[in-house]
């Protein structure tokens, strides 16, 4: 059986799964791998499938499974997991220094030091204490977050389809009264096509005048022209994102050239500590698919 791992993971990782076959990370050999794991960057698409015929499992080291063909995976009955546990710490951390950094100017202040400038006076800070959090999608990811807020004294709001009741955060019944109570608003829905681009001219007019939007999530749940223009316009007064329409951005973004950002890479994911999480839960998905295969070889 050989075993492709297609984008990067932990370095210990090969060596944890040698014994389930070879492991490979030449992308040239994807016609020959059983088992391909995937993060973001790979995309399993028809085409992709089709280029690889002994394919049996597909798992995805992370959050969501939108870089995945589900549903063409089904009919060619391939399996696909994720290691959706895994990345729960690691997202919520970095949302939250996200909201730290928007209101204190951290990227600001910092660059214009090393740029010799001393903008004491021009760098106005606000505090999250007393502020609302408005969280749209209280899952794993959003709950965590939702603990990180009120331990900083934050008011928690959370709107999610089917989450009626938790103790970390006031269920609000709809995303417009959650958003218009909100001081920040956090981002952790799936890409879906109910959720593509949610976040628009019309959701943002809900927004208010000065509040702040971080997204962690998907980058296509936004529309990133009507959050653009509405950060030169002042109705949000900070978007701070670690997820893109593509690995790296488009230079034509329009968010590229709007005020009042703070940007990732794309690096939720990828603490020391999550790595290992998602190498320890590849491991286990990798034994229980072997131990199946043994009991009906």
């Amino acid at each position: 059986m050989l075993i492709l791992i297609s984008d990067a993971f932990d370095a210990t990782l090969p060596g944890k799964l040698a014994r389930y076959g070879e492991v490979t990370d030449d992308k040239s050999r994807q016609a020959e791998a059983e088992i391909i794991l995937v993060r973001s960057k790979t995309k399993a698409t028809k085409e992709y499938i089709d280029a690889a015929p002994k394919l049996k499992y597909i798992i995805r080291g992370g959050v969501g499974l939108d870089n995945v063909d589900l549903e063409y995976a089904r009919q060619k009955g391939i399996r696909v997991m994720n290691t959706a546990e895994a990345s729960t710490v690691s997202v919520a951390e970095l949302a939250f220094a996200m909201m730290i950094a928007l209101p204190n100017h951290i990227a600001r202040a910092d660059h214009s030091m090393r740029q010799g400038d001393w903008l004491k006076k021009e760098l106005k800070r606000t505090e999250l204490l007393g502020k609302t959090l408005g969280i749209l999608g209280l899952g794993r990811i959003g709950l965590a977050l939702a603990a990180r807020a009120k331990a900083f004294g934050m008011r928690v709001l959370g709107w999610h389809p089917d989450v009626f009741f938790t103790d970390f955060a006031e269920i609000v019944d709809s995303m417009e009264d959650t958003i218009r109570q909100s001081d920040y608003v956090s981002l952790h829905m799936p890409l879906l096509p109910d959720t593509k681009g949610i976040i628009n001219k019309k959701t943002l007019s809900w927004f208010k005048d000065g509040a702040y939007l971080v997204n962690t999530g998907r980058a296509g749940c936004i529309v990133e022209e009507d959050v653009a223009e509405a950060l030169k316009s002042g109705k949000l007064a900070g978007y701070a994102t670690d997820v893109w329409l593509s690995d790296p951005p488009d230079s034509s973004s329009p968010i590229l050239s709007a005020p009042h950002t703070l940007f990732a890479p794309h690096i939720g994911a990828s603490s020391k500590e999550n790595m290992l999480r998602i190498g320890h839960i590849v491991d286990l998905l990798i034994a229980d698919y072997v131990r199946e295969k043994e009991s009906k070889s």
